[in-house]
């Protein structure tokens, strides 16, 4: 018997088949489109995405070489993208001039930045399990800017999903919606009675948001069973109406739930341990067993990854993103690409071996190029270099590249810190994502932050973690830390260099002089 997790990112949708031990014996992945208008505004196709989940689990499955009968769970998760239906079930329009194919507000879309600091405003006590505020990422002001710029597809609206909770209903057609999604992205708070608060769902102007949406009352919990696949669903996949799909999770949780499940059986001691799931940007994950309010910092949710256990959550919204833009604007004209990043990579290790391991020690980067998501909550937020000179050369970019891999990780200690102050003890870091293939930050996320940097080798942290979900809805599991304790990986430690400790120790002092300083100069503004 066999499992189906999928992923769905920013760019692609992956599939993967794994047996009950948690080895994936297959991967499959299919771009998907997404439209991008400025800075701000950036949309998805849900039904495109649907094609390419489709065919991701069929092209998995074949390589897996198991028959569709052997495959008896499925499980999703996704970005938080929000997509929106008609109540017949029809895409809708998200942005003016669009075709409604264009039916989904891509997560990274910061187009409700004005909604997000209105909300911020209310001084609600729903903020309080949100880090005292929200982003304009989450689905709250992404739904008061579609209620007031485009009052036609509001007005037909019937079903509104988190993209995970849309994968279920596409597959099963529940309106179940994860505790996940619900807790995280719409101020839904599944620790009490009364999940929606309706005062403020009211005082934001969107007291109709639970009809027009078809949410339910009650949130589901991870793992749990919502269905069988519908014959046109199994036919469209490739299995079989006897595969059941589990309540799926955004996709950041389903990477916590990869790399920290686990841990979370020793209730004393997972407040030690930090999720980093890294690549374009980069989601941070703490699990305690009570909760854990912290400012500028996403939670405490309660069961949004595992059933009983408090989440608190941050990140960096551009950390690989960080990289390939400073890739771009460099005068050599690159293309961030994987080839890109080994050769910059293999020259700052030469340099640092010729010249020292401070190979720039007046260049300092804070990379909040598409704001601040922790812990500083700040959409608005720049980035900042100091210390430039005319150099424009290639070793020129490799310079200032290491430096900006310095703050990443910089950044990474200021996010754990802030965490500390409010009762974790975090010494170890658990990285999974694009970031394991950079030796650079690999190698910085121990030494600037002290941690031990656990390496998830051989997995795939998302997909195992959905995979953990899909095993526990199918009943190969009783129930979802059973699941983590079976099916979770091994991975690689890496002590920090203490020698080094003192070197960063002033680069962090420096990092929180510059966030102090441009405070400054925005207030002069």
């Amino acid at each position: 018997m066999y499992v189906v997790a999928v992923d769905v990112g920013t760019s692609s949708a992956r599939a993967g088949v794994s047996d009950m031990a948690g080895e994936m014996l297959s991967r499959a992945e299919q771009p998907i489109e997404i439209q991008r208008r400025g800075a701000d505004f950036a949309e998805h196709q849900s039904e495109d995405i649907w094609q390419a989940v489709c065919k991701a689990v069929r092209a998995a499955v074949e390589m897996a070489d198991v028959g569709p009968a052997q495959i008896v769970g499925l499980a999703f998760d996704g970005t938080c993208s929000l997509v929106v239906r008609g109540r017949a079930g029809q895409p809708l329009a998200v942005s003016p001039g669009c075709d409604a194919k264009w039916d989904t507000v891509v997560w990274l879309d910061h187009r409700a930045q004005e909604e997000a600091e209105e909300v911020n405003g209310t001084g609600h006590r729903v903020l309080a399990f949100s880090g005292g505020a929200i982003s304009p990422e989450m689905e709250i002001p992404k739904l008061m800017w579609l209620k007031r710029n485009m009052p036609q597809t509001w007005e037909a609206a019937g079903h509104i999903f988190d993209l995970s909770d849309f994968l279920v209903w596409k597959a099963t057609g529940s309106l179940a919606r994860s505790q996940s999604t619900l807790t995280s992205k719409w101020t839904f708070l599944a620790h009490e009675k009364d999940g929606w608060q309706r005062d403020f769902l009211a005082r934001v102007g969107l007291e109709d948001m639970v009809e027009k949406a078809g949410l339910p009352a009650y949130a589901t919990p991870i793992g749990a069973r919502v269905g069988p696949l519908t014959p046109d669903a199994a036919a469209a996949l490739g299995l079989t109406t006897g595969c059941v799909v589990g309540m799926g999770m955004v996709d950041a949780h389903a990477g916590a739930l990869g790399v920290l499940g686990a841990a979370a059986q020793d209730a004393s001691n997972i407040h030690r341990h930090l999720g980093l799931i890294a690549g374009t940007s980069s989601a941070v994950t703490a699990l305690s067993a009570e909760p854990r309010p912290a400012a500028g910092l996403w939670g405490p949710y309660y069961g949004a990854v595992l059933p009983g256990v408090w989440l608190n959550e941050g990140g960096q919204s551009a950390s690989g993103a960080a990289l390939d833009h400073i890739i771009r604007i460099n005068a050599q004209g690159m293309i961030p690409g994987p080839e890109t990043h080994a050769r910059i990579i293999g020259r700052v290790m030469e340099l640092r071996k010729q010249d020292g391991p401070d190979i720039a020690p007046r260049l300092h980067v804070l990379p909040d190029f598409h704001g601040n998501r922790s812990p500083f909550a700040d959409p608005l937020a720049l980035g900042v270099i100091s210390g430039l000179s005319l150099d424009a050369s290639f070793d020129g970019l490799c310079r200032l590249y290491w430096r900006t891999a310095v703050s990443i990780a910089l950044g990474v200690r200021q996010i754990l810190e802030t965490l500390n102050r409010r009762g974790y003890a975090i010494d170890t870091l658990h990285v999974a994502g694009g970031h394991t293939r950079n030796p650079l930050l690999m190698e910085l996320y121990a030494d600037a932050t002290g941690c031990v940097a656990r390496e998830l080798t051989g997995a795939d942290a998302m997909l195992l973690g959905t995979a953990m979900v899909a095993a526990t809805a199918a009943g190969l599991y009783a129930e979802l830390p059973q699941a983590c304790a079976a099916m979770q990986h091994t991975s690689t430690p890496r002590q920090p260099d203490l020698s080094r400790k003192a070197h960063y120790d002033r680069d962090y002092a420096v990092f929180l002089k510059l966030h102090a300083h441009r405070r400054e100069i925005d207030a002069m503004l």
